[in-house]
């Protein structure tokens, strides 16, 4: 296998750990919501903190999880031309997308994200509420592991792009979507 598809592979493998672990977050969401909603309109009981870990849950699953479903293809795609292309016009489109768009705003995200992230961990910043959960640090965290997921799979898209515009004859999809979620090697 050539070494740069072994790169896109592990990319590929991290991000479908990722994305398959952080995805048990929306079960937890729906039973915490209806727990929620049982104790505030059957017993008349509230709580800040579990209301807040809906919110914690909520942002941690869209945020690590982005770059898994760029690995499946589960982006919105608006594909009027791109879906009628042929692979190696989808490559080029791939490759061009991840250098000059993708890339770049993962970078400005993570660059951006940093100070920010950065205060709230020197401060251990927790929650406004005085019942609420007193890591907010750990969620704004979150940013940054956006950044860094998104930005390996833009990578690995990338790689795998380009290799499939320099192969002669176009070889076999190696995305994680083709392979059905599982990585061989």
């Amino acid at each position: 296998m050539v070494p740069t598809l072994r790169l896109a592979h592990l990319i590929d493998r991290i991000n479908d750990v990722i994305g398959r672990a952080v995805s048990w977050l929306a079960l937890f969401m729906v039973l915490v919501q209806f727990a929620l909603v049982i104790l505030r309109y059957v017993f008349g009981i509230g709580s800040i903190f579990v209301q807040e870990s809906l919110l914690y849950a909520h942002g941690t699953m869209l945020m690590l999880a982005a770059g898994y479903t760029l690995a499946t293809d589960g982006h919105v795609r608006v594909d009027i031309f791109y879906r009628e292309a042929t692979p190696r016009r989808k490559a080029a489109t791939d490759l061009i997308g991840a250098l000059v768009l993708l890339l770049p705003f993962c970078g400005l995200v993570a660059v951006t994200a940093w100070p920010y992230v950065l205060e709230s961990w020197l401060t251990l910043e927790g929650s406004r509420e005085t019942s609420g959960i007193p890591a907010l640090f750990l969620l704004k965290s979150v940013i940054l592991g956006f950044a860094v997921l998104l930005g390996l799979q833009g990578v690995a898209l990338a790689l795998r792009s380009a290799v499939r515009l320099t192969t002669p004859k176009d070889g076999q999809d190696t995305s994680l979507k083709a392979s059905g979620g599982e990585q061989h090697s």
